[in-house]
């Protein structure tokens, strides 16, 4: 039985999911699946302009595991323009990196996940000021007053 692929992690989720030739009738469509950690490999390596070695530390995977899903995800994509069908981004086996929550403009912005948040400036503003977002648990509280529970 073979292993589990492991976790690989990516600085945000896409702004968008989606995307189409233009003109064309989504009802007629073929899609191609585009995972999230692909996208990921993707940005890094042809957008931001990082080597291989860079792109699968900043990933969390190994080189050759870096390679295959950048390989992955190029072929997807031009299937996709050659064959005049749309890309779905979804899916795959990921996790976020480290973010944190501008408190100047509210914007979210990623860490390394190593650091601490006055390293990091946001990309929109330029404030140092960033926090780390709610994680969603609620905490409890704690009651006030004596040991006894009792008021009075």
């Amino acid at each position: 039985m073979p292993r589990p692929p492991k976790r690989r992690t990516v600085d945000a989720l896409p702004q968008h999911d989606y995307f189409k030739p233009p003109g064309a009738p989504l009802s007629g469509l073929e899609e191609v699946r585009l995972s999230v950690d692909e996208l990921e490999a993707l940005r890094l390596k042809d957008k931001e302009g990082l080597n291989h070695e860079a792109c699968a530390g900043r990933m969390q995977v190994s080189r050759p595991t870096f390679h295959r899903i950048l390989a992955s995800a190029h072929r997807k994509v031009a299937e996709a323009l050659t064959e005049g069908k749309a890309i779905r981004i979804e899916g795959g086996r990921f996790r976020l990196r480290r973010s944190y929550l501008c408190s100047h403009c509210g914007q979210i912005v990623s860490g390394d996940g190593t650091g601490e948040a006055d390293v990091l400036t946001c990309s929109s503003c330029g404030s140092e000021e960033l926090v780390r977002p709610a994680s969603g648990r609620r905490r409890r509280r704690r009651r006030r007053g004596g040991g006894s529970g009792g008021r009075g």
